[in-house]
């Protein structure tokens, strides 16, 4: 049996926790380590518990998830943190991308996309909602436009099926969605995202987005 995927639940609502937590343990690969009320006790669970991502509310009383993902990643370098938030506003959306947060999914997503979402952290890649991706990207660019600079050429260029993957993932497309957009095997979209990354220099999916926009990719 594939080992599990070790989750911790950070919400100051009661129900809300508990419907999240019937949600994901339908899942066979998934596993609910325990759950925290504030970021102060989901830093404290962590480090008891462990947990390989923690899906992670944003305004919560005694410490906000922002500062608690902080803290998680300085603390537990290996523990990623999914911001599971109602909030869209782009304060909240840099708030938790620049404390460390490998993904960002609004809580009207659809189930499906939270079960995406839980994987690709647990792969190491980021996961963005598509409209957050697209605020990332307007905020990239509105920094370029201020700061302008000619972008070095990448030592090893991008090929046309990688520059038609990388355009696709700077707008949130999933890897499934990738393969299903240029007809191609999801695992041929696997080999080409590591590819992208080992080009770009960079270590994630949102990091990639931000390069290629300052190279004038897409």
């Amino acid at each position: 049996m594939t080992e599990r995927i070790r989750i911790l639940l950070v919400d100051d609502q009661t129900m809300f926790r508990e419907g999240l937590r019937t949600l994901l343990t339908v899942q066979a690969d998934f596993e609910i380590v325990g759950e925290a009320s504030n970021g102060e006790e989901a830093v404290s669970q962590a480090a008891k518990l462990h947990p390989q991502i923690v899906l992670m509310d944003l305004r919560m009383p005694v410490l906000d998830g922002a500062a608690a993902t902080q803290r998680l990643r300085q603390a537990h370098p290996e523990c990623r943190v999914i911001i599971l938030t109602t909030f869209d506003d782009d304060e909240y959306v840099f708030d938790g991308l620049r404390a460390g947060a490998v993904g960002y999914l609004l809580k009207d997503a659809p189930s499906e996309k939270l079960y995406e979402a839980i994987r690709a952290a647990a792969r190491g890649e980021s996961f963005l909602q598509p409209s957050v991706a697209a605020k990332v990207l307007a905020e990239f660019t509105r920094l370029v436009a201020m700061n302008p600079s000619q972008p070095a050429a990448l030592p090893d260029p991008l090929s046309e099926r990688e520059m038609e993957v990388l355009r696709l993932l700077a707008r949130g497309a999933s890897n499934r969605e990738i393969a299903q957009a240029l007809v191609i095997a999801e695992g041929t979209v696997k080999n080409h995202v590591t590819g992208i990354l080992n080009k770009l220099g960079v270590s994630d999916r949102t990091q990639a987005a931000l390069k290629a926009r300052e190279l004038n990719l897409v």
